[in-house]
């Protein structure tokens, strides 16, 4: 069997730096005070690599990074922040040599729990040779990693054996390169450059990342960090300026204000006039980008129309400047709630049943195609700098709070014509050949691709469950303010 060994970092990946993702467990585990800690401890780290401490360096990036943070919650931040990640530094040269072969093997200096997700499941590793971190018996990691960087070829010895594995690739100057390369019987050194002759068809892409968490949009690098840090007190300020004004503008004026504190809305398309009293109401079927769709949408229709949610907190619905119809994930309830919200005007809903943070749209729920015919597509996106404006395991209620933290937050509204009755279930089609012409159409619209993922999905891979919460763990509106006013006065831990 051809067998492949590929270094991970300035290799498969092209920065040879692993410090950022350091950084991004320092932040997404443990939270502002670690992150700047090991930032401002980056001039030592790279003092000791210029002097050729390389291995002490990263010893030093470790413990700082991992000590004393739980084991679950940095597995947590590897399988749903770092991916992303990782994925958008791949060197696709490098990978179209790596797939080519059929055993494929990458070795790491990195902690295996960091990368081990990653590369199995994107890159299409069969294993991954790296440092192992050590925790205690409360399930903490003590920042030390098990034996010595050495070992790491000798792992790589121990699980081939006799056989000499065909290709190996990585820097001749890194700490493992030299000694895993001279175990193969080839080996090649970046920049790497695929030949027109190869068989090509064999060349697998890498799996996408769909679903990813955490609140930062750029890696952090020491340059990056430190404007992070930087802007994060001032963009507190911002956002509490912005959503203030937001709260005591009528709906009309908020798209008009909003260039003059820094944001701007994008309406493409013409939206539907208001419904005559008597009629049904609009259904306007959206694409799910962030908690705050169907607030945009009120603002550039000036008028607040209500919306229907499935498991926001109740805290976000108190503070929401839109009506909200909690839905029960009960069909037939949550059916004849839509249906008396459509008697008495138009409504906001997303099919999705959670945001997608990557050009795709999950699968749409049917429900709404067998409840009104006045359906009309709406396809909402955004843009931010700084902060993702969604979360998976954090706090739903920060949502708007980091998107009008971002320096220049973008939204986008284009509305589509209204779905021709032969379109609808009317003419005989089904709710599910309705809600997959709509989920196309949209996508089209945004140049997204359709998937048949479901909000399930999503939160199985980013929190380990179905994304249901109880309404006995939601607690009072009056313990969610405490507990977020808590969190962001303690230690500030960012989720």
């Amino acid at each position: 069997m051809e067998s492949v060994v590929a270094d991970l970092e300035g290799t498969l990946l092209n920065d040879s730096n692993a410090f950022s993702y350091f950084m991004l467990i320092a932040f997404e585990a443990s939270g502002l005070v670690r992150f700047a800690l090991l930032l401002m401890l980056w001039p030592v780290i790279r003092l000791l690599e210029v002097f050729g401490k390389v291995d002490a360096g990263l010893r030093l990036t470790i413990f700082v990074a991992t000590a004393g943070v739980p084991m679950s919650e940095i597995e947590a931040v590897s399988r749903a922040v770092l991916p992303k990640f990782y994925f958008d530094d791949i060197d696709m040269e490098a990978w179209r040599i790596f797939s080519l072969y059929n055993k494929r093997i990458v070795v790491t200096k990195m902690p295996r729990i960091m990368i081990e997700r990653f590369v199995k499941e994107h890159l299409r590793a069969d294993d991954v040779i790296g440092s192992e971190l050590s925790e205690n018996r409360f399930g903490l990691a003590t920042g030390f990693i098990q034996d010595d960087f050495d070992s790491i070829t000798r792992s790589i010895g121990a699980l081939f054996g006799d056989e000499q594995p065909r290709l190996g690739l990585g820097r001749p100057q890194s700490g493992s390169g030299p000694l895993f390369l001279s175990m193969c019987k080839e080996e090649q050194h970046p920049p790497f450059t695929t030949s027109k002759k190869q068989d090509l068809h064999r060349i697998i892409r890498p799996l996408p990342v769909i679903f990813h968490d955490g609140r930062l949009t750029k890696r952090p690098t020491p340059s990056a960090a430190l404007l992070i840090l930087l802007w994060i007190p001032l963009g507190i300020v911002i956002a509490t300026i912005r959503i203030g004004v937001g709260l005591m503008l009528p709906m009309w004026a908020i798209p008009r204000m909003a260039p003059v504190f820094g944001g701007k809305v994008v309406v493409k398309g013409t939206p539907p006039s208001h419904a005559a009293p008597g009629n049904s109401g609009v259904l306007f079927v959206c694409t799910h980008r962030t908690l705050m769709d169907p607030v945009v949408l009120s603002a550039v229709l000036y008028r607040r129309i209500p919306a229907v949610t499935y498991s926001i907190s109740r805290l976000s619905e108190i503070l929401s400047p839109i009506p909200t119809i909690r839905l029960t994930r009960i069909r037939d309830v949550d059916a004849q709630k839509i249906k008396r919200q459509l008697e008495k005007g138009d409504l906001v809903v997303c099919p999705e049943g959670t945001t997608c943070r990557e050009p795709f749209l999950l699968r749409f729920s049917g429900l709404f195609a067998e409840l009104t015919d006045r359906i009309v597509p709406v396809a909402m996106n955004y843009r931010v700098g700084l902060f993702h404006a969604t979360t998976a395991r954090g706090w739903k209620a920060m949502d708007p709070i980091f998107f009008f933290m971002n320096p220049r937050p973008i939204y986008e509204v284009t509305f589509l014509n209204q779905l021709p009755v032969e379109a609808t279930c009317s003419s005989g089609k089904s709710p599910y050949d309705v809600a997959n012409y709509v989920q196309r159409i949209l996508a089209t619209t945004l140049g997204f691709e359709c998937t048949n993922f479901t909000r399930k999905d999503k939160y199985r891979v980013l929190a380990g469950n179905d994304g249901i919460v109880s309404e006995a763990s939601k607690g009072t509106p009056a313990k969610e303010l405490m507990s977020i006013f808590k969190k962001i006065m303690g230690d500030f831990k960012l989720h």
